[in-house]
């Protein structure tokens, strides 16, 4: 079942997170964030009227995804950077999809046009799930992060909610 996030949620959702930015370069976070930390963030994702949204299986938080403003100047207020993960156990079952679904038609709800994700490369899973969302790769920047003593590429997926 999807839901708003509380801040209430963010130990849960500190633990699916950290398991990434300890363990991977899914996301170049690279120090564990605190429970208070990410209840800033949901506060403040809320406070920008977007949707933070957990996944629920036997009340227990599986996964969560969220919007972001993708800029701070006013004239890209109606573009956002999708994020979305699941805790690892979780993977490969349609969860990223039923986030993702719910997350766009909120997104669309709102009048948001352009929703952007930032993945990563190489990760194929992501990928997959971006452009099953119908979202197209606009962008590549080549070795622009660094963790885990290797530089890691970037790519950007696009996808206009304007005409679906």
């Amino acid at each position: 079942m999807n839901r708003n996030a509380l801040t209430s949620d963010a130990e849960a959702i500190a633990t699916i997170y950290n398991h990434y930015v300890s363990n991977t370069v899914i996301t170049f976070e690279e120090t564990p964030v605190t429970t208070s930390e990410i209840a800033s963030r949901i506060e403040a994702v809320q406070a920008s009227n977007l949707p933070w949204l957990v996944l629920t299986e036997s009340d227990e938080i599986i996964g969560y995804a969220y919007a972001t403003p993708f800029k701070a100047r006013s004239a890209y207020r109606f573009s956002v950077e999708s994020t979305v993960y699941l805790s690892p156990e979780h993977h490969g079952n349609g969860y990223g999809t039923k986030l993702y679904e719910t997350l766009i038609d909120e997104l669309q709800a709102l009048g948001i046009i352009n929703v952007i994700g930032c993945i990563t490369l190489p990760n194929p899973g992501s990928v997959a799930l971006h452009e099953k969302m119908q979202m197209k790769k606009v962008g590549h920047f080549p070795s622009i992060g660094y963790k885990f003593d290797q530089w890691l590429d970037v790519g950007f997926w696009q996808r206009s909610l304007a005409c679906n």
